[in-house]
């Protein structure tokens, strides 16, 4: 769980992952000012990791998996701790990488109408559309969202892809979806309810303007390196 200023939606959120199939929960705080790292502590939540300074987003990520690999896990599944997701859905996800079909698996707001059920703003709704229309004719793909801040990896994919060489802000999400795609592996999606209220986080209009175009930017990028124009460290 890559957390900032989640004190408030934790509990809910913690209080629904199935422990039977869970086995270990890690939380990176990146240097909230609410006591993030306190309620989780009260919670016992296994592993807790304060961040001395806000790395971002991505950089938040990058501890989570890095950790996760490091305790040899075979699936590892990124949940937001703002319970803008529902993690009663971590058994169906993981379910479809152990079968062996699927390396990876994204919870999609938009299959099943869940986003705007879920209360996603018009324009965030909107530009998730026109965006992965977008992405899904520059990188070649059917995704239905590529958005989503719920997703579950198999271990070998992250083992294999430069995650730690991707930006530590909210690109980074579209960024490692590139590189699964340009490893090689296929991503699965699954209906997900989304929640939007007032403590669930949610960036801003010009940040989000700044994250739509640089998702242009990195499926431009992707379709150039594939074609042979262009090198990129992220491959």
């Amino acid at each position: 769980m890559p957390a900032f200023n989640a004190a408030m939606t934790l509990a809910r959120t913690y209080q629904e992952i199935p422990r039977d199939i869970v086995d270990t929960v890690i939380l990176v705080d990146d240097c909230s000012s609410d006591k993030t790292a306190l309620a989780a502590e009260e919670l016992g939540i296994e592993t807790v990791i304060e961040l001395p300074k806000n790395l971002g987003y991505g950089g938040n990520q990058k501890v989570c998996y890095q950790n996760a690999l490091k305790m040899n896990a075979d699936i590892i599944v990124m949940l937001h701790p703002d319970y803008q997701y529902s993690p009663r859905l971590i058994p169906a996800m993981c379910s479809m990488i152990a079968s062996g079909h699927y390396p990876v698996v994204l919870g999609s707001r938009i299959l099943g109408g869940g986003a705007l059920r879920g209360s996603m703003p018009l324009y965030k709704y909107f530009a998730n559309r026109f965006l992965t229309l977008f992405q899904n004719l520059t990188l070649g793909r059917k995704l239905s969202e590529y958005h989503t801040g719920y997703r579950a990896f198999s271990s070998d994919v992250l083992r294999k892809i430069k995650f730690e060489s991707n930006s530590d802000d909210f690109i980074f999400d579209n960024q490692i979806i590139c590189q699964i795609f340009m490893a090689g592996y296929d991503i699965a999606e699954m209906t997900c309810p989304t929640r939007y209220f007032k403590e669930a986080s949610s960036i801003n209009f010009s940040r989000s303007v700044s994250y739509g175009l640089g998702v242009i930017r990195e499926s431009v990028v992707y379709r150039l390196v594939r074609w042979g124009l262009i090198k990129s460290r992220l491959y």
